[in-house]
């Protein structure tokens, strides 16, 4: 397992409310550790509840002797929200309304265990590209029930309306995704920055055109600024079959 993470504040932001965490070691019973946090809120309320968020997560999973992926996801996520959530409480003036969006992955064995909140994704990367997760978002809600065509979701006014996140309320309901892997397999987590940007077909092309997994993650970072880089930008790249 290799693995290669980058944030990047964009073109049009002034400041990065993205979080990444990203380890191939152990973390607690674990063997790895992936999670992309997308902030949001006031000034610096995004980049403290991203930044909350991956702390308490890495925390709680350090910390617990749970040795079941999905049971330290959930438990993981019900602990940062809790964070998340009470430091907005204490602190209304900077913090009111603050939240998240969280995705998070632990490979075990050939098995990838995945949650997530919100509108940052993952996806499985070979000879094609598949997304797991699903947006938690308006434009989502719309497509699934019809009333929007997906290829006019990209650039619907109404993109960056999230309906669910980690940390805006005492309560927080994530997806849980398992999935086999191959190990030719590499996997994708990002924050809306970059899949809002840069199509899939071309994020399939720059990941498996190298096995270089810092030039992937470079390239996709440059490629989203290219295209205009609207938002902060993050990426996690993760090869599951990796020689030194």
């Amino acid at each position: 397992m290799k693995s290669v993470g980058i944030t990047d504040v964009g073109k049009k932001r002034s400041m990065n409310q993205d979080s990444i965490f990203y380890t191939d070691e152990a973390v607690g019973p674990v063997q790895n550790l992936y999670i992309v946090a997308d902030g949001m809120g006031g000034h610096k309320a995004g980049d403290v509840a991203s930044r909350t968020a991956i702390e308490a997560a890495t925390e709680y999973i350090r910390e617990s002797e749970t040795r079941n992926p999905v049971t330290l996801l959930k438990r993981s996520i019900i602990y940062a929200n809790d964070k998340v959530y009470k430091l907005a409480l204490s602190d209304p003036d900077d913090y009111a309304g603050m939240g998240t969006t969280f995705v998070a992955a632990i490979i075990d064995d050939g098995t990838m265990y995945v949650a997530n909140i919100g509108d940052s994704r993952l996806y499985i990367v070979n000879s094609e590209i598949k997304q797991i997760t699903m947006d938690h978002s308006l434009v989502e809600e719309l497509i699934r029930n019809g009333q929007l065509d997906r290829n006019k979701g990209r650039n619907h006014p109404e993109k960056n309306i999230i309906t669910r996140a980690l940390g805006i309320g005492d309560g927080v309901v994530p997806d849980f995704f398992e999935v086999e892997l191959a190990s030719d397999d590499k996997v994708l987590l990002c924050s809306d920055g970059l899949s809002n940007m840069i199509e899939d077909d071309e994020i399939r092309d720059i990941i498996s055109g190298t096995d270089d997994l810092n030039e992937a993650c470079r390239k996709l970072i440059d490629r989203a600024n290219y295209y205009g880089g609207k938002d902060n930008i993050s990426a996690v790249v993760v090869a599951i079959d990796w020689e030194e």
